[in-house]
């Protein structure tokens, strides 16, 4: 149960299964809207999505080939749960943001020297 939950909240995992609601993308878009990701995390996170059956993944044999990448059925199901954390995190990104630079300003002022 350790490692589902380790996989799912990773913070990579959950932008990947946010972008993928309802829509199908290839490895290009995924990189492009997930901010700080490299190449080789995006696909590892691909895979474990896939190997947890959470992502499916298309190769189209074309040239150049094409790969696309969609929830399954239980990535779905996940989404529809994790949905809530970004509604949650969207309402609340303002004030974290402020209480962040509260504690620092109070941490910075209280430090020695």
């Amino acid at each position: 149960m350790r490692q589902i939950l380790d996989r799912i909240a990773d913070k990579w995992s959950l932008l990947v299964i946010a972008l993928l609601d309802h829509k199908t993308m290839r490895f290009t878009e995924l990189k492009r809207e997930i901010d700080g990701i490299s190449q080789r995390m995006l696909a590892r996170t691909l895979r474990h999505l896939e190997r947890d059956g959470l992502v499916k993944r298309t190769v189209f044999p074309v040239v150049p080939p094409r790969v696309d990448y969609e929830l399954t059925p239980l990535g779905e199901s996940l989404h529809e749960t994790i949905q809530a954390l970004v509604t949650w995190t969207e309402a609340h990104q303002t004030q974290i943001a402020a209480a962040r630079e509260n504690y620092d300003r109070l941490v910075s002022e209280s430090s020695p020297g």
